[in-house]
């Protein structure tokens, strides 16, 4: 398998990782963070926090893989298309509130990534 399917298959999993984690956790509710301990089983037994969980085990596993292959000066910054996709998920899946300064951020770490991959 060639390094960067590696890497987008790494990649995408950690973001699907997330988006599940995320919504999962909406599912799940709000609580204080002195509760933490009380709701941490229920937090993992929810199955959305649960597959969000092995899916960024299993972009852990690639990243091994990656690491062994790729210098991590090039491969680290990529992760930061994570940032993208997620930023854009949250924004059209979740209808959060992405704010200007967010989208200046998304559009600056854009350049990094275009600038690193041309390296």
């Amino acid at each position: 398998m060639g390094n960067y399917l590696l890497l987008v298959i790494s990649i995408s999993l950690a973001i699907m990782g997330q988006l599940l984690m995320k919504q999962g956790m909406m599912i799940f509710g709000k609580f204080p963070v002195t509760e933490l301990m009380n709701k941490l089983i229920p937090m993992l037994f929810q199955p959305y926090v649960l597959i969000g969980l092995a899916c960024f085990g299993i972009s852990s596993i690639f990243w091994l893989v990656i690491l062994s292959r790729i210098d991590l000066s090039f491969a680290y910054p990529l992760v930061s298309i994570g940032y993208i996709a997620v930023t854009l998920f949250s924004y059209f899946v979740f209808k959060e509130n992405v704010t200007l300064v967010r989208w200046i951020g998304v559009i600056t770490i854009c350049a990094g990534v275009f600038l690193i991959s041309r390296s």
